[in-house]
């Protein structure tokens, strides 16, 4: 007598599922951000993904937000190396526009790496890097260090703010409400309305680059 087709597999006959690690569950969670954005990559959907218990995850992933750390810390690792020739400067910015295209890519992610605090590999490679082109440049110890963390704050909140498109009719309104400003109420908006709606976000990124490093190399750290 033959088995019937809906007759439940003994485990001893299932194929064996991978054996957890954080690598996996970082990978897994990764996969997830690409296809269904940041606000899916929680332990519930994780572990429906690794076809596990949510209580397993937390062996190797003490939360969400150190998850979605890693995750960020994952796609750091995308960022290629500094370009080899070039200004020091112009390699800098290099640097910071790739980790804020990166991050462009993933627009739930970017808004979550202004608070995300990865500490892995990736990080502290751009870390690494960054500092080296500044060292390069001459730029004092320690305005390079706190320098570091002005232009990737800078970077991640251009990328958040730019990165999820906002409904037309939000920015219809703030051309309006600037171009249609009283100038005898709002003198300078008035006068500087075209400018302060010109530019692309990467021509405004680059410049606000370009003005930091420039105030970075400038500016000494007093304590």
């Amino acid at each position: 007598m033959t088995d019937r087709p809906d007759t439940p597999r003994s485990r001893r006959e299932r194929p064996a599922k991978a054996a957890l690690t954080r690598e996996g569950i970082v990978a897994a969670a990764v996969a997830v951000l690409r296809a269904e954005g940041l606000p899916k990559v929680t332990m519930r959907r994780l572990a429906q993904e690794l076809d596990t218990g949510p209580a397993s995850l937390y062996v190797y992933v003490r939360n969400t937000a150190e998850l979605h750390a890693a995750v960020l810390d994952e796609l750091l690792g995308t960022i290629g190396p500094a370009p080899a020739e070039g200004p020091w400067r112009e390699r800098l910015e290099g640097v910071l526009t790739a980790y804020a295209l990166m991050l462009f890519d993933h627009p739930t992610l970017a808004r979550s790496a202004l608070t995300a605090r990865p500490s892995g590999p990736h990080y502290l490679n751009l870390i690494e890097t960054l500092l080296a082109l500044l060292d390069e440049g001459g730029v004092p110890s320690a305005q390079a260090a706190w320098g570091v963390d002005l232009l990737l704050q800078h970077a991640t909140a251009t990328a958040a703010e730019h990165a999820a498109e906002a409904p037309a009719e939000d920015w219809d309104a703030v051309h309006r409400a600037v171009r249609d400003i009283d100038a005898g109420t709002h003198p300078h908006v008035a006068a500087l309305a075209g400018e302060l709606l010109s530019g692309e976000p990467a021509e405004r990124l680059s410049w606000a680059l370009r003005a930091l490093i420039a105030g970075i190399e400038r500016t000494a750290v007093t304590h």
